[in-house]
């Protein structure tokens, strides 16, 4: 591959350079002509888009390992048996809400009227 073909750079897609580094690009400013990117160890880099170009890259996935740039903890990541992982349960707000306590709702039937059945 040579600098030429290049690909565009685009917001939110990672990049892998010959020695491997892998980034993604957070911020293009046509304005600047720059290129802002991020490494996966969170270090931000500015990149002039004549520096693009002259660059060997090519496209990459975004690492499996989203904590590169994260400082967390092992034990802080959720995983998939913590409890606090499973989906709440979804209700009604509505079924919260006391009819009889209600301004201007008060006649209106509720299902346990009898005037309902």
């Amino acid at each position: 591959m040579n600098a030429a073909n290049n690909p565009a750079p685009a917001i939110g897609e990672w990049y892998r350079r010959p020695n491997g580094s892998l980034f993604e690009v957070v911020a293009v400013d046509a304005d600047d002509d720059t290129i802002e990117v991020q490494h996966f160890d969170g270090t931000l880099e500015e990149i002039d888009f004549d520096s693009w170009r002259d660059q060997l890259l090519e496209e990459a996935d975004a690492p499996e390992d989203w904590t590169g740039s994260v400082d967390v903890e092992p034990e802080d990541v959720e995983t998939a048996t913590d409890a606090s992982a499973q989906p709440a349960i979804q209700t009604d707000p509505l079924d919260y809400l006391d009819r009889a306590e209600a301004s201007g709702f008060s006649e209106w039937p509720t299902p346990s009227d009898e005037r309902f059945d």
